[in-house]
């Protein structure tokens, strides 16, 4: 049964990745066959990532109540279903709207599944079965411009969501015929219970270092917003081109990964969020400053996410060395959300920047970047001012 359990969590991880990165390419056919301008169709990306803030916070309490299992299949259900709905938009705000039902199955289903994972494998195996999970989830964010980007060009901006159909269905039949949907006790419904603040609020470190990771990611997705707009709008690059452009970014993350753990190690965490996220400001920014080809482009986008992807999983990681065991789960899951939110509001400021140009929205992009570093630096001072 575990094989099968695999499976179906790693079709639904897949999904879920691609989701975050498919659309991109794609906006700008969307505002253009939608009738409103490129810079207008911002909402579809930030309501999506705002519905999943918004619900990611209860993931931990429905699975306790219902089971994971359950709530996984029905969160999966809601996101495939919210997918076939966006394919079926017939306007800016019924685009809009869908994307936060789509939104609201995503928020849940990343730490369902998890749940669900690690219940139905042992302690001991759970490292083991890590690398069948991190290559397949990792590559999916990768693949997710590139397939929009095509999809947009050979077929419409509606296959970014139609591409969903096929495997959220066959990964809802499997997973009601080989999961365990048994499990869950009556549990309150506590807010504090849900998200701590009032203990976590003592934490300067955890709540700079959360301000932080949410600014990074307001950064990150203003540009992933505005580049592909741009690189479309201004140089009359086709959406798989600009799918092209923006891939090895999400390769740049997937090495980071790998070399995080071992960059830390060396130079220390402090020096790996410095760089990371100073290297990050200076390369958003420097697209606007200059122009650039295709393969430099790349590059660029390479090194974005090679430097991003190490200061972000170090910000975490020094964000939670003063949690308790007791608070960590709700602490990650406050976490998460801020950051998503992040993500929804930096997508915001750029749209709204791009009335003063596409490069001027670039340059936010960058401020949100050198906004964390600043925050984090703060972090810092009150570790050091606790520990002289």
């Amino acid at each position: 049964m575990r094989p099968a359990v695999l499976a179906v969590y790693v079709t639904a991880m897949c999904m879920n990745g691609l989701d975050a990165t498919i659309v991109n390419p794609a906006l700008f056919r969307i505002a253009a066959d939608l009738g409103v301008a490129p810079a207008a169709a911002n909402p579809v990306e930030w309501a999506f990532l705002a519905s999943v803030a918004a619900v990611m916070p209860v993931a931990g309490w429905l699975c306790d109540r219902y089971g994971a299992a359950r709530v996984f299949l029905v969160s999966l259900a809601v996101f495939t279903a919210g997918s076939g709905l966006c394919a079926l938009a017939w306007d800016l705000g019924s685009l809009v709207g869908f994307r936060v039902v789509q939104g609201a199955g995503g928020g849940v289903l990343t730490p369902a599944g998890l749940a669900m994972l690690f219940a139905a494998v042992p302690p001991e195996e759970r490292m083991r079965l890590s690398k069948y999970v991190v290559v397949p989830t990792a590559l999916a964010p990768a693949l997710g411009p590139v397939l929009g980007g095509w999809l947009a060009d050979a077929f419409s901006w509606r296959w970014a969501f139609l591409v969903n159909l096929p495997l959220g269905a066959a990964a809802v039949v499997a997973g009601l015929v080989v999961l365990p949907l048994s499990g869950g006790t009556p549990v309150r419904l506590v807010l504090r219970e849900l998200l701590p603040v009032r203990q976590l609020a003592a934490d300067q470190a955890f709540l700079r270092g959360t301000a932080a990771a949410a600014l990074a990611a307001a950064g990150l997705m203003g540009m992933l917003f505005v580049f592909p707009l741009m690189y479309q709008d201004l140089l009359g690059a086709s959406a798989t081109e600009a799918g092209l452009v923006l891939f090895p970014e999400a390769l740049g993350l997937l090495a980071a990964g790998f070399l995080v753990e071992r960059s830390c190690a060396r130079w220390g965490e402090r020096r790996v969020i410095a760089v990371g996220l100073a290297g990050g400001a200076v390369l958003f920014a420097l697209p606007a400053l200059a122009d650039l080809g295709p393969w430099p482009l790349r590059l660029l986008m390479f090194a974005v996410g090679l430097v991003l992807g190490q200061a972000v999983t170090a910000v975490q990681v020094t964000s939670f060395a003063g949690v308790g065991p007791e608070l960590m789960g709700r602490a990650m899951t406050l976490f998460q959300s801020v950051r998503m939110l992040g993500g929804g509001l930096g997508v915001g400021l750029c749209a709204l920047a791009i009335g003063l140009g596409y490069r001027a929205a670039l340059l936010v992009s960058a401020a949100l970047v050198a906004a964390a570093l600043t925050a984090r630096a703060g972090a810092h001072a009150v570790s050091e001012t606790r520990h002289p």
